[in-house]
């Protein structure tokens, strides 16, 4: 299987892709990550990024929402070249969720929500009732308005994630990047952060992920980008893109593809990694 050139991509998902990415390369100290990638986001989906450790998957992620900055290519937000974007209104329309993020020593859950409005502050616009109804709804749709008074370091994992991805919805965007959001959660606390993520995306928002676990990418998206590499090996629905020949490419494993029994989505059951003379 090969990556699909730009012109597939787009009659794939159609011309209205929130975030594009052209012919992009990124790298860190002179080391080449991705090369002349490209990727387009389709609007009001789940799109997952899966792939080998090490593939770049992360790095996409932090590309596209202009985390970091290509030395080559151009990333689209909207259409617009995101490089040339107020870092203000980047944040006024895609909030993102880094890997493991931090709040300070005895913050609340409502003062690290309420954060997610500083883009929409300034001196000539402080805090209003209208800040303070987002703010609500944002508590409200997560399910943690009941924390709103609870210090975040006292919440368990699967709490905090629904505190940080209530923070994101708090910005006022649509359009949501998480990396890696059941990163340490045990499978009932991640399959609750994926039923939320699951809701947010049935209310209007388009997702943009990084997961994993392949069975969870495969039953909670609608689109799926593997990577290998620092390149884009195959995108699609998940019926369409997990193979048994995928999974061998991609990832060195042996394994079956069969229907999953509580769904209309492909279920992965390994055999095993392909060795050199195995």
């Amino acid at each position: 299987m090969v990556a699909q050139d730009m012109t597939e991509i787009e009659s794939t998902v159609g011309q209205a892709a929130r975030l594009t990415a052209r012919d992009v390369t990124v790298g860190y100290g002179g080391r080449t990550v991705i090369e002349g990638l490209d990727v387009a986001i389709p609007p009001g989906v789940i799109t997952t990024i899966i792939g080998p450790n090490g593939c770049g998957k992360s790095t996409l992620l932090r590309t596209l929402s202009r985390l970091l900055k290509p030395v080559g290519g151009t990333v689209l937000l909207d259409g617009d070249d995101i490089a040339r974007l107020r870092t203000r209104d980047v944040a006024k329309k895609l909030g993102l969720l880094p890997q493991a993020p931090v709040a300070p020593e005895g913050l609340t859950v409502a003062d690290l929500v309420a954060r997610g409005r500083h883009p929409h502050q300034s001196w000539l616009r402080q805090w209003s009732s209208d800040d303070a109804d987002v703010v609500g709804r944002a508590l409200a749709m997560t399910g943690v308005a009941d924390l709103a008074d609870r210090p975040v370091d006292e919440l368990s994992g699967g709490q905090r994630q629904r505190v940080w991805i209530s923070m994101t919805l708090a910005q006022g965007t649509d359009l949501l990047l998480l990396d890696e959001p059941t990163t340490y959660l045990d499978l009932a606390h991640a399959i609750d952060v994926l039923d939320l993520v699951d809701d947010l995306h049935e209310s209007g928002c388009t997702v943009v992920m990084v997961l994993h676990d392949l069975n969870l990418a495969a039953r909670y998206s609608d689109n799926l980008v593997v990577m290998k590499e620092g390149a884009v090996l195959a995108q699609g629905h998940p019926r369409e893109v997990v193979t048994a020949e995928l999974l061998q490419e991609a990832f060195g494993l042996r394994a079956m593809v069969i229907d999953d029994p509580a769904g209309d989505r492909p279920l992965i059951v390994p055999i095993g990694r392909t060795h050199a003379g195995g």
